[in-house]
Parts: structure tokens; C-alpha cells; sequence
């Protein structure tokens, strides 16, 4: 793998986010638009950076080698994103409503879009964001 298609797939994460942030920037929720693309693309240049420590010899260490494991990266978007998504989610003590919740899961749901981009599965990126649209949009409507 090269820079170029590490910086493509995080050009595509970035514009799979931004979708589903421009959504939820039009319904006014704490996480919009540039959150949205930010998640998807931190997502897709951690897994593109460890494909690229795993695919050249950015590290020569005399001989030795270097074990990665793709699973760990993936388990630190899942983390990092955990914290944000906390930050959107609030509880109102008055009435017991709990808000942010479908915004924290989207932002969850981002950072996987731009996962399954940084690994190279373009067309599950796509479809996934579809999805996601889908649930966020029609979902709602039908709810109503």
C-alpha cells in the first residue's frame, strides 16, 4: 500500500462522515458535519498507517521484527470514539430524558465507515453510510 491510497481512503472516509454529519448537523445535534469527517478520517489514517508500517520497513530494527496487530488499532478508533461520543450524550435530571444517544451511535458507527475504508473495503463504506442513512432519516420518519 501506498501514501497516495492511505490518503485516498481517508480523502473517502472523510466525505462517508461528512454525509452522515451533514444530517446531523441539520437536525442541530452536538456532533455535526466537521465531527463527523474528522471521526471517519482519524479512523481510516490510523488503519492506513498501520498497513503501511506492516506492508514496508518503516521501522528496520537490525533484524528483529515488528508484530502489529491490525485488531489493536481498531480497538483504539473504537476507544477514542467511546470518549467523544460520551461528550454527546446528556441526561436531563428534570425529566429523566437522555439526548445525544443516536448522535454518540452515529459517531460509533463513522469511525467503523472509516475503518472499513482505511482496510480498502470502499464499496462496504459506501453501503454502510447508505445505511446509516437510512435508519437516520426514514427510520424517523416511520417512528413518528
Amino acid at each position: 500500500m501506498s501514501q497516495a491510497i492511505a490518503l485516498g481512503n481517508v480523502g473517502i472516509a472523510m466525505v462517508l462522515g461528512g454525509l452522515i454529519g451533514y444530517e446531523r448537523e441539520l437536525k442541530d445535534r452536538p456532533a455535526g458535519f466537521r465531527t463527523h469527517m474528522l471521526v471517519g478520517a482519524a479512523a481510516a489514517l490510523l488503519l492506513g498507517v498501520g498497513r503501511l508500517v506492516l506492508d514496508g520497513d518503516a521501522f528496520p530494527l537490525s533484524g528483529a521484527t515488528l508484530q502489529v496487530d491490525p485488531l489493536r488499532l481498531i480497538e483504539a478508533v473504537v476507544a477514542g470514539v467511546a470518549f467523544i461520543g460520551a461528550g454527546t450524550i446528556f441526561a436531563r435530571r428534570s425529566d429523566g430524558a437522555i439526548a445525544g444517544i443516536t448522535t454518540a451511535a452515529s459517531l460509533l458507527m463513522v469511525a467503523v465507515i472509516g475503518v472499513a475504508c482505511g482496510l480498502g473495503f470502499h464499496l462496504l463504506g459506501i453501503a454502510a453510510t447508505l445505511l446509516t442513512l437510512v435508519v437516520l432519516t426514514i427510520l424517523r420518519a416511520l417512528e413518528r
